[in-house]
């Protein structure tokens, strides 16, 4: 089974965060299989802090944190990045999801 993951990015502003979301996150599609990582799906809310929320997987025997450690130093990673000021993300938060009896993530 795969290792599930949520990650929050709260962004500086509202207008950082539709170019993130609508930019530069979905360039992931194309760098984050060759490091293992799955993406799920992106969300945002209606809260007045600008966050997008992303559901990402890891293999099963994998580190998450290795992993994102590689990707963050790739070349793949500065290529999705590029024309994006990094320093608008603000933070960013990870939590690893255990899946519930029954789940269909299981």
């Amino acid at each position: 089974m795969r290792i599930y993951q949520l990650r929050v990015y709260t962004l500086s502003t509202a207008d950082t965060l539709e170019k993130y979301r609508d930019i530069h996150y979905p360039r992931h599609l194309t760098s984050f299989p060759k490091f293992g990582i799955g993406l799920h799906g992106l969300w945002t809310d209606s809260a007045d802090v600008p966050r997008l929320y992303a559901l990402l997987s890891f293999p099963a025997d994998a580190d998450p944190a290795v992993i994102t450690e590689q990707y963050l130093a790739s070349p793949e990673l500065r290529a999705d990045m590029e024309g994006f000021d990094t320093a608008a993300i603000i933070e960013v938060t990870a939590t690893q999801l255990t899946p519930a009896p029954g789940s269909p993530l299981l």
